[in-house]
């Protein structure tokens, strides 16, 4: 989850958003975004200067989940056409996904509570997560959603930025991924999470950027693909818009570097509320990430035209 301390579904450490219960994936460790800087987090510490980052681009397609049918074609048939340039709507397209979090951040503390340069203030390198009273961590979901998604896109012509392309890792810190796809130019981009929010509440949240600077150019075009990710997902799963943050599944952030330092379309989409007993039996299953994925597909094919 992405949410910052204090305020609904927050996703840093403490909280049981984006920082929520305190669990293994990000409930082992939850240090505050400035919590341990003290008063030396304040915004009027200049920003240090970004290092270049190398777009980080997938290699060969992850296989997607094996099909219902056959495997192979009956005796005698021909061998299934290549995809027409009809049935690959995103070919010439640059898409950047960022699984949130990662699966080696709670065994190491110590780089993921070191701040960095959000836009706007000091933030956490990044956090652990959240996770399921059963104990699957929002960064594997975050990966297992991304895959497909890399899958699907792929299958549709586009190539795919990925900010990282394992779960065992440690990082990268979140100006990082940004950096990631903004350096890639990607035409449009998503980063993906599920929220630690109050047990009650059910539902997802799409995050969008508000202007500040870095990303004032794309604040519209983000909103408009927002929307599509709203309709696509309400249309092609089973979750339901977030009861308890957000109007209408959307929410404004200002303060998370993926959206404030983002120069190309982009939202965060908090897939669901990993501490609900309903969504999380969404969420732990391989059907219901494939639909997000499918969706996410959707609405970025219908953004991009």
């Amino acid at each position: 989850m992405a949410d910052r301390t204090g305020r609904p579904g927050s996703g840093r450490f403490g909280r049981g958003g984006a920082g929520t219960a305190v669990v293994p994936w990000l409930a082992g460790v939850s240090l505050a975004a400035c919590g341990l800087a003290g008063a030396g987090c304040g915004a009027a510490r200049p920003p240090a200067p970004p290092g270049a980052a190398a777009p980080v681009v997938s290699p060969a397609p992850r296989p997607a989940p094996p099909p219902s049918g056959p495997a192979t074609a009956p005796a005698g048939s021909a061998s299934p056409a290549s995809p027409s340039p009809a049935a690959r709507p995103l070919a010439g397209k640059i898409v950047g996904i960022d699984p949130g979090h990662n699966g080696g951040n709670f065994t190491d503390p110590g780089a993921i509570a070191g701040q960095i340069w959000n836009g706007t203030e000091w933030e956490a390198c990044d956090t652990t997560g959240t996770t399921t009273d059963g104990g699957y961590t929002e960064a594997q979901f975050n990966f297992d959603v991304a895959t497909y998604l890399e899958a699907d896109l792929r299958r549709d012509g586009a190539r795919v930025v990925m900010t990282r392309t394992s779960n065992d890792g440690t990082g990268p810190c979140v100006n990082t991924r940004a950096e990631i796809i903004n350096n890639a130019r990607a035409d449009v981009a998503v980063d993906i999470h599920a929220d630690g929010g109050p047990a009650a509440g059910r539902g997802f949240t799409i995050l969008e950027p508000v202007a500040d600077g870095p990303d004032d150019q794309v604040i519209a075009a983000s909103a408009r693909f927002g929307g599509d990710v709203r309709q696509a997902l309400l249309a092609g799963t089973p979750m339901p818009e977030s009861d308890y943050t957000g109007v209408d599944g959307i929410m404004p952030r200002d303060d998370l570097a993926g959206l404030n330092l983002t120069t190309v379309p982009k939202v965060l989409v908090e897939c669901g509320n990993m501490r609900n007993a309903t969504d999380a039996a969404l969420l732990v299953t391989a059907r219901f990430q494939q639909q997000v994925a499918a969706a996410l597909t959707a609405a970025i094919v219908r953004f991009l035209g």
